[in-house]
């Protein structure tokens, strides 16, 4: 066994088998519920937007969220299977071509906007074209 083999070992049960940690794709807006200490108090604050990109593996997995607040661009970085991350959930499902959307940065507007992704079930209940 090699040393990455020995440290995924260890790390396994400290993964999050939650199956929408698994599910997530890049362009998905997302509610990440997040765990905030502030004194003796903890609170969960949420912090909702796109995701934008996806970095390494296993325990040392990290997403990247972007939202826009009072028109300038907040990106924040979470570890995705920090304890401090109560729950994520998906709102929407975008149709995207990058693995990242590091371009969203510079868009404003209607074109900052991702195109909704449909999936199959749009496609399946759309009627076949009459032929003839």
């Amino acid at each position: 066994m090699n040393r990455t083999e020995i440290i995924e070992g260890i790390t396994a049960n400290q993964l999050k088998t939650d199956p929408v940690v698994n599910a997530l794709k890049i362009g998905d807006t997302i509610d990440v519920h997040y765990r905030i200490v502030e004194g003796e108090k903890e609170r969960i604050q949420v912090f909702q937007g796109v995701l934008l990109a996806m970095k390494g593996r296993g325990i040392n997995k990290c997403i990247t969220v972007r939202r826009i607040v009072a028109n300038e661009g907040v990106e924040r970085t979470f570890p995705l299977h920090s304890p401090r991350i109560a729950k994520i959930e998906v709102l929407r499902h975008a149709e995207v071509r990058r693995a990242k959307l590091y371009y969203l940065r510079d868009l404003s507007g209607k074109a900052r906007r991702l195109r909704e992704d449909r999936g199959d079930a749009a496609a399946a209940a759309s009627p076949a074209p009459a032929k003839g």
